[in-house]
């Protein structure tokens, strides 16, 4: 039986204003405002990277005490141009750009600070944001804590051959000979720069058959989710992971762990699945140790993509900001 004391998501609302930003280098990003103008501003940052915002992500905030910010990440989603077309430049894409970006998006909108929400990836940037922008962020809410460290790709992308090795070695055996022994994530950053569309589509769909192998045990999330994307979306979030994990987000080993401290005085809410595999446990934990503010909460029967304990978690930790 549904427990009906659970929090439970609000009625999905239409965007009352919405645009493309030019944010420099050719790029515009997709940008919508929902819910009450004169509320408390929300911004949601979407995963991935690559993934487009989720317009679900709406009806997790009270849409008459929140002004609910979405935008689509360069590259994704309905920003231009789109990292689906081989034609568009990737040196322009990166952490760097992501920041200024929302700081660009937050002066457009006339934001003095704002809540952030967002999970996996997200939560990489969101901590990167507010670490460089501290004095603009009134709290943070996040699921599914990553921090992007060359540590945590390596187990996502080799270290998880322990847990899952048949589908590893197909993941392995979608790369060319020479590179198997090698840096996957390079390897398949490679293929998607590769100038036959065929080579390129294959590598899509074998990065996101490994992804969702990874939360292939998620019963109560939503496994499948990476092989069910439309094409262009597929092509668009492996060209842009690739391109990012190669990179290990352009962020020094470690650094938003040792920076955490800078977010003292910023309330902030971790939201983490203990069965996370693409996301071990460990990153929030080290985390909320480093960061004096946050306060952890571990959900027993979530993975990576949520559970409904954890998606009750997430709209008591957003309510938690409701009147602050």
């Amino acid at each position: 039986m549904p427990n009906s004391s659970a929090p439970q998501r609000f009625p999905a609302v239409e965007p009352y204003a919405s645009g493309l930003l030019d944010v420099g280098d050719g790029n515009r990003i997709y940008w919508e405002c929902s819910g009450n103008p004169e509320g408390r501003t929300a911004l949601v940052v979407h995963g991935g990277p690559g993934n487009g915002g989720r317009r679900g992500s709406r009806t997790l905030f009270d849409p008459a005490k929140f002004r609910i910010v979405l935008f689509d990440q360069r590259g994704c989603g309905r920003s231009v141009p789109s990292a689906a077309d081989p034609e568009t430049e990737m040196a322009h894409n990166t952490t760097e750009h992501l920041l200024a970006d929302m700081e660009s998006l937050r002066t457009h909108l006339g934001v003095d600070r704002w809540l952030l929400y967002g999970g996996s990836w997200a939560s990489t940037l969101i901590l990167a944001y507010a670490q460089r922008h501290p004095d603009r962020v009134s709290g943070i809410v996040l699921a599914g804590v990553t921090m992007t460290r060359p540590s945590e790709i390596d187990w996502l992308y080799h270290g998880l051959r322990l847990l899952l090795p048949a589908e590893w070695e197909r993941f392995r055996e979608g790369v060319p000979v020479a590179e198997r022994d090698r840096n996957l994530v390079e390897a398949y950053r490679r293929l998607m720069s590769n100038p036959d569309p065929a080579v390129r589509e294959k590598a899509a769909r074998d990065w996101c058959a490994w992804e969702d192998a990874v939360i292939a045990h998620e019963s109560l999330g939503t496994p499948g989710q990476y092989s069910a994307k439309p094409e262009d979306a597929r092509m668009a979030m492996v060209r842009i992971c690739t391109h990012y994990f190669a990179h290990a987000a352009w962020l020094e080993d470690g650094q938003l762990l040792r920076e955490a401290p800078r977010l003292a005085g910023i309330p902030g809410i971790l939201v983490h699945g203990r069965l996370d595999l693409a996301s071990p446990l460990l990153t929030a934990w080290e985390l909320a140790r480093a960061w004096p503010d946050a306060d952890l909460r571990v959900i027993e029967n979530s993975g990576h993509t949520g559970s409904p304990d954890m998606e009750s978690a997430v709209l008591a930790a957003i309510a938690n900001f409701t009147d602050s």
